[in-house]
């Protein structure tokens, strides 16, 4: 299958899972926790609330060379923003691309999804783990995001 018509095909509307797509066109589907809302819920929030300008995207669809993988939180500015809007999937990866991981997800698909989007044009991808956050740039492992200094290297989620 292509993106659009994932997105388009009515009984894969309203899954509790995230849908990527393989290389191949295969649908991957993943259960989340609600854990992994929350982590992805306050990152979204830390950035929006951090980066005054630009434009937050939960759930973000990126075409790369391995199928349309899905961010869980991204961050792109204006300017990429105007180039990606009306796209079905982001032709070209936000600056910033976020991962929190699932109990699903092995060590191995993380490392890949992150080589994927800097493939695809992120400047930086976080991972997030058990709230533990980790940043990198296409070198490798960096102490801190250098797009948004701010940002903490621990996410509390506070009841």
């Amino acid at each position: 299958m292509q993106w659009e018509e994932v997105c388009d095909h009515p009984s894969l509307k309203n899954l509790p899972f995230k849908i990527e797509l393989n290389e191949h066109g295969e649908i991957i589907m993943n259960a989340v926790k609600v854990i992994h809302s929350l982590y992805q819920g306050e990152i979204e929030f830390l950035l929006r609330s951090l980066m005054k300008t630009g434009k937050t995207l939960p759930e973000c669809a990126i075409k790369t060379e391995r199928g349309t993988k899905v961010a869980d939180v991204a961050w792109a500015s204006a300017d990429r923003v105007k180039l990606i809007r009306h796209e079905t999937e982001c032709s070209v990866a936000p600056e910033i691309c976020v991962e929190v991981h699932s109990l699903s997800n092995t060590n191995d698909e993380m490392e890949e999804k992150r080589m994927l989007y800097f493939a695809s044009g992120a400047l930086e991808v976080w991972l997030c783990k058990d709230g533990n956050m980790s940043f990198y740039d296409r070198d490798g492992k960096i102490e801190k995001s250098l797009l948004v200094h701010e940002f903490p290297s621990q996410i509390e989620i506070e009841t």
